[in-house]
């Protein structure tokens, strides 16, 4: 389950990426459609191109397509072959890439996790490691802008698993800590069950809570001197955020409805943040 990687107009970062000079916004799209393909391999999704492997065979041929992208050799996939002009123009780091792939390969063994520490690795891999990435594309200059995309990208992992839930949940798989519920009072059954009780509503209400420290993170390790360079993040940061506000508003409810932030107010929210900019 990681970060939604696609990029159409289905995902919340399409209004992000429109704001992007071309060259950057065909270099992330490139970036998004190869993490995007890892993703759909290791979960045997039915979007992979014919005769590519899938499960655990995807992650070796991952890795060694990646190789092939960052030693200039001829690629496998077309994925491969978009990114690799971009790997040079905008010097992206290799270890980001093989970080994504760590992480999309976690959901091969793993169904839960018992402390925050363990799904914060996670999050670290499939969202803030494409930040690292991101960061590079844009010509961040400051320091600080990395710890901006490492806060951030756990910010937007949170926000997409708490909007899942009932998915994952259909899926075999909990990402909430299971240190969480307990403390909480509650258990797997009583989130399988779709009913927002008062252990469920105190356990997503700290998840939230949670969640919106990252979002504060972010905000606060933002360098003034990169403003103009993280406008397309900033429009992701504000419509995640809206996203996870609509889901405390609902009463913390993440079973009866998919929480979503409409397009007309996604381009509201990218053009407030683009005369912020």
């Amino acid at each position: 389950m990681a970060v939604a990687f696609l990029m159409t107009r289905k995902t919340s970062f399409y209004y992000s990426f429109l704001v992007l000079p071309a060259e950057q916004r065909r270099a992330i799209i490139a970036v998004w459609d190869f993490c995007r393909a890892v993703d759909d391999a290791v979960d045997e999704e039915p979007s992979v191109a014919a005769g590519l492997p899938t499960g655990r065979a995807a992650v070796v041929f991952w890795r060694e397509e990646i190789a092939r992208v960052f030693a200039g050799q001829p690629a496998a996939t077309d994925q491969g072959r978009r990114l690799q002009p971009f790997v040079t123009a905008f010097d992206l780091p290799r270890q980001a890439f093989d970080d994504v792939i760590d992480g999309v390969a976690m959901d091969l063994d793993t169904s839960r996790y018992q402390t925050f520490d363990e799904l914060l690795q996670y999050c670290r891999r499939v969202a803030s490691a494409v930040g690292l990435i991101c960061i590079r594309i844009w010509g961040c200059r400051d320091p600080g802008a990395r710890d901006y995309a490492l806060h951030l990208g756990v910010a937007l992992q949170l926000t997409n698993i708490l909007r899942d839930v009932k998915g994952d949940l259909a899926r075999g798989r909990v990402y909430l800590p299971l240190d969480d519920l307990a403390a909480c009072g509650c258990t797997v059954d009583d989130l399988a069950a779709g009913l927002v009780t008062p252990p469920v509503r105190a356990l997503l209400e700290f998840e939230c809570g949670r969640a919106r420290g990252f979002y504060q993170r972010a905000i606060d390790a933002r360098p003034a001197a990169d403003r103009k360079r993280l406008i397309a993040a900033e429009i992701m940061r504000a419509v995640y955020f809206e996203t996870l506000k609509r889901i405390e508003r609902s009463g913390h409810d993440v079973f009866t409805a998919r929480a979503r932030v409409p397009k007309p107010r996604q381009a509201l929210i990218a053009l407030r943040q683009w005369i912020w900019s």
